[in-house]
């Protein structure tokens, strides 16, 4: 015991560092506690972001039982939040081993995101269309710079712009789900 202790302050004092591509888990802080993490791979939210799914301290395949429930993906800021690789020392620090729940609500953001597609007339700008969520920034930038191509081979007469933003989960119902649609029948159904 006295050993497990001692690498607990070890991993806590010296953790090994965790940099921008790695997909091994992560050590991140919720609260009191250090949580198991996994990075999502090829996604990150600008160079102090990244995506993360926490985990039971056991491992991924472990069920996490009713006391223990997934989230989905979770905006994590680097500097702040990751203290450093995930190692076994760090799982008497969890929710999990003192037999809890994760915080409700997690103090981490959502990692979906949409594309919101926008008229600017004089007055008021007026959303047409949101599409959502993406589980990757890759895919709603890629339809994003899709659906601007498009809106720019349209005739001019007003403004209309494809951007992304942060998926707002309580809105749910006024997104359009982005991997189930088609998104030229959508986008012509918004702008006419």
């Amino acid at each position: 015991m006295v050993d497990a202790f001692r690498s607990m302050l070890a991993a806590l004092g010296t953790p090994e560092p965790w940099t921008l591509g790695t997909n091994r888990p992560v050590a991140v802080r919720i609260g009191a506690a250090v949580e198991r993490a996994r990075p999502r791979p090829g996604d990150t939210d600008g160079p102090d972001t990244i995506a993360v799914t926490l985990e039971h301290p056991d491992g991924p395949h472990t069920p996490h039982g009713t006391a223990y429930r997934q989230l989905g993906w979770l905006r994590c800021d680097i500097a702040t939040t990751v203290l450093g690789m995930w190692t076994p020392a760090y799982a008497p620090l969890t929710h999990a081993a003192a037999g809890l729940d994760l915080p409700d609500p997690i103090p981490l953001a959502s990692a979906h995101y949409a594309v919101h597609v926008q008229a600017h007339h004089p007055g008021p700008t007026r959303t047409l269309l949101q599409l959502g969520p993406y589980t990757q920034t890759a895919h709603a930038y890629r339809d994003a710079n899709r659906i601007t191509a498009a809106l720019r081979a349209r005739p001019a007469g007003r403004t209309i712009t494809a951007t992304t933003a942060p998926y707002d989960p309580n809105r749910h119902r006024q997104y359009a789900d982005p991997y189930a649609a088609d998104l030229d029948l959508l986008l012509a159904e918004a702008v006419v």
